[in-house]
């Protein structure tokens, strides 16, 4: 499997391997909303924002993550980040997660489009034969987008993670695993592109930071 950095593009967004040169758009866009005072998943502050990045590539060099950055083309800006993560390529299966994005395109067509391109990629070419996605259970918002694009929940991982936020110091996470699995795909994948070109979507979807 072993995914490669690469470019994904379609009709709202296109994905581009996470670079330093996306430091001062994503330092813009978690401006948007101030994301990072969420206290049930952890984002970034700008001033933090140069060590993500830093961070994310260091996983990318050992195989583990693939991380991209998220451009608005509407809008012709930086929108957040997202990741291909926990890549196990012995067994075709990885994350998609460690996500977020910018306050002002949330309940856009923007995160579907995005988890449409980066399920397609993962399914038709690097052959996965599932995908996972994680998010804290209090995150209501993160779970509905979930559940939208036609995941099914595996399970609740009680207690499974420390999350050291300024907000909360040390708040233990429960999180819900979800998956789609390869024969699944194709309808998935119909559901998604109705979505993305239904007229009612744009004003009605919501999407979600993992």
């Amino acid at each position: 499997m072993h995914p490669q950095p690469i470019s994904l593009t379609g009709q709202h967004v296109r994905l581009e391997p996470l670079a330093l040169s996306h430091l001062s758009g994503l330092k813009d866009a978690v401006k948007d909303g101030e994301l990072w005072q969420l206290w049930y998943t952890l984002v970034p502050q700008p001033d933090q924002m140069a060590a993500e990045i830093e961070r994310r590539l260091g996983l990318q060099a050992q195989g583990h993550m693939l991380p991209f950055a998220v451009i608005d083309t509407q809008r012709q800006q930086v929108a957040g980040m997202t990741t291909y993560m926990n890549i196990d390529n012995s067994n075709r299966r990885l994350e998609i997660g460690s996500t977020w994005y910018r306050h002002s395109v949330q309940r856009t067509a923007l995160n579907t489009e995005c988890k449409r391109l980066l399920l397609g990629h993962a399914f038709e070419e690097l052959k996965c034969i599932a995908v996972e996605f994680r998010t804290h259970v209090l995150n209501q918002q993160s779970r509905r987008a979930i559940e939208r694009l036609g995941a099914k929940l595996d399970g609740v991982l009680r207690q499974h993670q420390i999350n050291r936020h300024p907000l909360a110091q040390e708040a233990l996470r429960d999180t819900c695993v979800y998956s789609i699995i390869h024969s699944e795909w194709q309808n998935v994948k119909l559901h998604l592109d109705f979505q993305i070109n239904d007229r009612k979507f744009v004003r009605t979807h919501a999407t979600h930071t993992v």
